[in-house]
């Protein structure tokens, strides 16, 4: 194998490397933020939260939808104010943990 060719397959799997360390990252983001809740629907497992920009997830200040499990949003209602913890997973964001 000549030399050039050596560089070139060290130079993609050097670039595949990062690309992987990068996604696996942005998925694993995680952030912690606060906001209003602003509606919840804890049969299909989603609340809206109106809160201020959360850098750590590339988001501005806004309403959003997050995903989230019923069981965290039991007690959760229109209206209260929360600190969560909020990751994204793909095209979706989800909340992992909330509380009033």
């Amino acid at each position: 194998m000549s030399s050039s060719h050596s560089r070139t397959l060290l130079a993609l799997a050097a670039g595949l490397a990062a690309t992987t360390a990068y996604h696996a990252a942005a998925i694993a983001q995680e952030a912690q933020a606060s906001g209003e809740v602003r509606r919840v629907d804890a049969a299909a497992g989603k609340v809206t939260i109106k809160h201020g920009a959360i850098a750590d997830l590339q988001l501005p200040a806004m309403s959003l939808v997050y995903r989230a499990s019923p069981d965290l949003l039991r007690d959760i209602k229109p209206g209260d104010k929360v600190t969560f913890t909020a990751k994204r997973e793909g095209d979706r964001y989800v909340v992992t943990k909330i509380r009033k």
